[in-house]
């Protein structure tokens, strides 16, 4: 009886992330943020964060990002999605009437999430499709395609937990207004990413020795035509716009800026154990 009050009340929580109170607070948000812009008032970035369906204060960020942008496409892709439940992409599709994709190479994810979505449709969207594949630099193309998914969308968050920088390296298939994406703060501020391995499976041979640094992902990022607008508060999670696109609301920021937090600082102490690994470092 406890496991099923326990799974119960799990159930609930969740459905309260997309309930009409959520989603009245949420477009309340919205509209003031399009009142705070066109009056030349808009917040920091760093002062919008909160969390509904996403880890940390993503959704929060996310949300403020793509209402100064417009969301013209209401498009997303999620590459290392788990279920698609606890994810950036969740609280566009509840609360904003998103399409997309959810990708992860998990199976047991994969179906765990289909059954929620299918559980819990959205009033007036059609579900977001599901792929299960391990994601690789040589394929990612091929599977964003396969669903029919190209060009401008509004979103992208990759966090696969390894090969993330070579895989948004590749990836052309889509173009995305913004990206957000997980970096190795532990390599702090060197330009290094760790060789690609197609067939890498986190931990490898060391927990922190995976990614790119964020110095590495911002030069890749500009290399695509993305400038840094900001992080979540603990700095790993980096998001980005594609250049020329609300400059004035949306400044670039630097990496420091970033990397403030003190579980950032902490992190970095880590990289002591690998500082002498391979690396590479990539010049555009």
């Amino acid at each position: 009886m406890k496991n099923l009050l326990k799974k119960y009340f799990y159930k609930l929580k969740i459905r309260e992330r997309f309930s009409p109170t959520v989603q009245i607070q949420q477009r309340q948000l919205y509209l003031n943020y399009l009142e705070q812009k066109d009056a030349g008032k808009t917040p920091k970035l760093k002062d919008t964060g909160f969390r509904v369906f996403s880890q940390f204060e993503e959704d929060g960020l996310l949300l403020f990002v793509l209402t100064i942008l417009g969301m013209p496409n209401k498009t997303f892709l999620e590459i290392g999605a788990d279920d698609g439940v606890n994810s950036n992409c969740a609280n566009f599709y509840f609360n904003f009437g998103y399409h997309g994709l959810f990708i992860d190479g998990n199976e047991t994810a994969i179906e765990r999430g289909k059954r929620f979505y299918s559980k819990n449709p959205h009033p007036w969207m059609y579900q977001p499709e599901f792929l299960c594949s391990k994601v690789t630099a040589e394929n990612i193309n091929d599977l964003v395609s396969s669903k029919g998914f190209s060009g401008d969308i509004d979103l992208m968050s990759i966090d696969i937990d390894g090969n993330d920088y070579y895989v948004w390296k590749a990836l052309k298939t889509v173009k995305p207004l913004v990206v957000i994406i997980e970096t190795h703060i532990e390599f702090g501020y060197n330009d290094i990413v760790v060789p690609y391995d197609a067939n890498y499976i986190y931990p490898g041979k060391h927990p922190d020795y995976h990614g790119a640094s964020p110095v590495a992902m911002v030069k890749l990022a500009k290399h695509k035509g993305y400038r840094l607008v900001g992080a979540n508060q603990r700095g790993f999670n980096l998001i980005f716009v594609r250049e020329g696109m609300a400059e004035k609301e949306l400044p670039e920021v630097t990496v420091e800026s970033i990397l403030q937090h003190p579980s950032a600082i902490k992190a970095q102490e880590r990289f002591e154990a690998i500082k002498d690994w391979e690396y590479e470092t990539h010049n555009y």
